[in-house]
């Protein structure tokens, strides 16, 4: 089932290239609840914005695609009118999605180490760990992206093999900085102010947060990559939370 339902994600997402209507039928139209502010729900709206899509000789690479329960999740590149990278997230009811969210922003980078917003290792492993990669990232954002106790940095991270895939960003340093900064009117720059949900397949591990990007209301999805317990590898994108009178749905961005 596992194995299936990331075959049936990898077709979806590849559609959008040919803008191909049969890949959308993995999508129950009936049930299904979309959380793209900008796009439609139901396989109707993706079968258009695929074909609109198609006409500009788009590209797509899933370049890490993971699953997790009723949960299949892709680590995307997209070539479109401009590059852009993404994390999809669908929750599935047997053969069929029912639901989707999405994070995408413009490609940056490479930073100044030299890793770009997608490079890195992919293939997954330690699947009997999956869960205890799953806590230990959970207590990492709740205690020091949500609390900021930034001094237990180094109680998570293995600070000697840290790669760090930010294109901002290139090193353990350049985050805790980034974490501490401030704004013009005292705020924090980097805000996570709520968790929404963690996602695990062995040694990979997606949070999706809610929070605030220089005063912008924003939504945050971070990819770990762990080992012997400690997170070794991370990227991520951020998004801007439009205000709701602009959405083309209601059912909120997470």
């Amino acid at each position: 089932m596992t194995s299936r339902r990331k075959q049936l994600i990898h077709a979806l997402l590849k559609g959008i290239e040919t803008g191909d209507p049969e890949s959308v039928k993995v999508v129950n139209q009936s049930q299904y609840i979309q959380h793209n502010p900008q796009t439609h729900e139901g396989d109707e709206g993706l079968a258009a914005l695929f074909k609109r899509l198609s006409k500009t000789s788009p590209r797509v690479n899933i370049v890490r695609i993971f699953a997790d329960a009723d949960f299949v999740f892709a680590h995307t590149e997209y070539d479109f009118s401009s590059q852009r990278v993404g994390f999809e997230m669908f929750r599935f009811e047997g053969d069929q999605t029912v639901e989707h969210w999405d994070n995408i922003q413009s490609r940056q980078g490479p930073n100044s180490a030299g890793h770009s917003m997608v490079d890195g290792i992919a293939e997954v492993s330690d699947l009997d760990k999956t869960e205890s990669n799953r806590e230990l990232v959970q207590s990492f954002v709740n205690e020091v992206l949500i609390s900021r106790q930034l001094n237990k940095l180094s109680h998570y991270i293995d600070i000697d093999h840290y790669i760090e895939h930010n294109p901002k960003l290139s090193s353990l340093s350049s985050v805790h900085v980034a974490l501490s900064e401030s704004d013009i009117d005292d705020r924090f720059s980097i805000q996570y102010d709520k968790s929404h949900r963690i996602l695990a397949e062995g040694n990979f591990v997606l949070s999706a947060c809610e929070g605030y990007y220089q005063g912008q209301h924003s939504s945050f999805y971070d990819l770990f990559r762990l080992e012997s317990g400690k997170i070794i590898e991370h990227w991520d994108t951020r998004e801007t939370i439009h205000p709701k009178s602009e959405w083309k749905n209601n059912n909120g961005k997470f």
